[in-house]
């Protein structure tokens, strides 16, 4: 009986129903697509890591994250090496340049990743593939989702790094992450030879990554606690584990990502609510009569309640099958247009689905409190 009361009631006014759907389904789009951003930024913070393979990651004790690494002494991975544990540890070095055409031209921000070629760092398909190009003087690989604006990525083109000429080897497909616009990848020597010169060059003594992998069997856990009291205390020494959750806490907690988007999730979460409660607030009212009606020929409280959370969760489903396919084509957009790794997980649909309930049964609380006061005798 319950749910055809509130079949009934919602269909009476299909109009008023339509604008109280589609209030909820901006609701339910504005959650999803604060929560694909929430989820989205600090996965860009660790796209690279991701496709990198390391048990251990020594870095300085002034890391913040990937881009602000910080630098430390490479003797710290000879030290790193003598651990009976350690298969090899492997320099990578970082650093920001300009990208512009030899022969003029807009300069550009790019990042450069240098290490060695012999170390298969990369988990990618493409940079393995290539990786003896970069054993090549003067020759990079570049991302494919490297911006337009770059110009053409073609084999053979000729860029300016840093006033130094090299020469794109071939093309790979990982992203950029929050390296910048264009990552580039090079062996040591072409790194040290675009950063090697000018009014700062980059010494070979320092690196800004190390990375560590361990022999079979081995525990990372116990490896890191065991070099954490060889090295000095210049360095730091995390777990594939404990750097995702640096990661994630600097990206949520220290930048405008967590404040923006995580705001954002309340605000849309709260005008789901009171538009879910106006509009059940505004059909109590209107059929007030016939819900005194229930009342007087005995019918209890439980009912009225239940015929309002019907109402609730129809409202809150109608709005969210469309939602979920808005949602899909704007995390498309996204995608293309900032290259972040949006995209709609299992747990996360579950998750907006969950909160769309949740959000369901506060406003049918919410509405339900003038029903349970309301008196047949005193409507009547």
């Amino acid at each position: 009986m319950a749910f055809s009361v509130a079949w009934r009631i919602l269909t009476y006014q299909k109009g008023r129903t339509a604008l109280a759907v589609g209030g909820i389904f901006v609701a339910i789009l504005l959650i999803f697509v604060e929560l694909g951003f929430f989820i989205a930024v600090p996965q860009g913070g660790l796209l690279i890591y991701d496709h990198m393979r390391f048990d251990l990651l020594v870095v300085s004790n002034r890391y913040v994250y990937q881009t602000e690494s910080g630098t430390f002494a490479r003797d710290r991975l000879a030290q790193v090496r003598a651990s009976p544990e350690v298969a090899w540890a492997s320099a990578v070095y970082i650093g920001g340049t300009k990208w512009q055409d030899p022969e003029g031209g807009q300069r550009i921000d790019a990042s450069v990743i240098g290490f060695d070629p012999d170390y298969s760092i990369f988990t990618v398909p493409d940079i393995l593939a290539q990786s003896d190009l970069l054993e090549r003087p003067d020759t990079v690989l570049v991302d494919r989702q490297t911006r337009a604006i770059f110009g053409p990525l073609d084999t053979g083109r000729v860029v300016d790094l840093n006033g130094h000429k090299v020469t794109i080897g071939g093309r790979y497909t990982l992203g950029t992450g929050f390296l910048g616009l264009a990552v580039v990848l090079a062996s040591e020597d072409t790194f040290f030879r675009i950063f090697g010169t000018g009014p700062r060059p980059r010494p070979r003594d320092t690196v800004n990554l190390g990375f560590v992998t361990l022999n079979s069997g081995a525990n990372p856990d116990t490896v890191a606690q065991a070099l954490r009291k060889v090295l000095p205390d210049d360095t730091q020494v995390l777990t594939r584990a404990e750097l995702a959750a640096n990661e994630v806490a600097f990206w949520t907690t220290k930048t405008g990502t967590g404040l923006i988007f995580g705001s954002g999730l309340i605000v849309a979460f709260i005008v789901g609510i009171m538009i879910l409660y106006q509009t059940l607030a505004t059909q109590i009212t209107r059929q007030l009569p016939q819900f005194a009606m229930l009342k007087a020929i005995g019918h209890t409280n439980r009912l009225l309640e239940a015929i309002v959370l019907i109402e609730a969760m129809l409202l809150m489903l109608t709005a969210f099958l469309p939602a979920v396919g808005l949602s899909l084509w704007v995390y498309s957009i996204i995608r293309a247009q900032t290259l972040l790794p949006v995209t709609m997980a299992p747990m996360q649909l579950a998750g907006v689905f969950a909160v769309g309930i949740f959000m369901s049964v506060i406003s049918a609380m919410l509405s339900v409190i003038r029903l349970r006061r309301a008196d047949p005798a005193e409507i009547f």
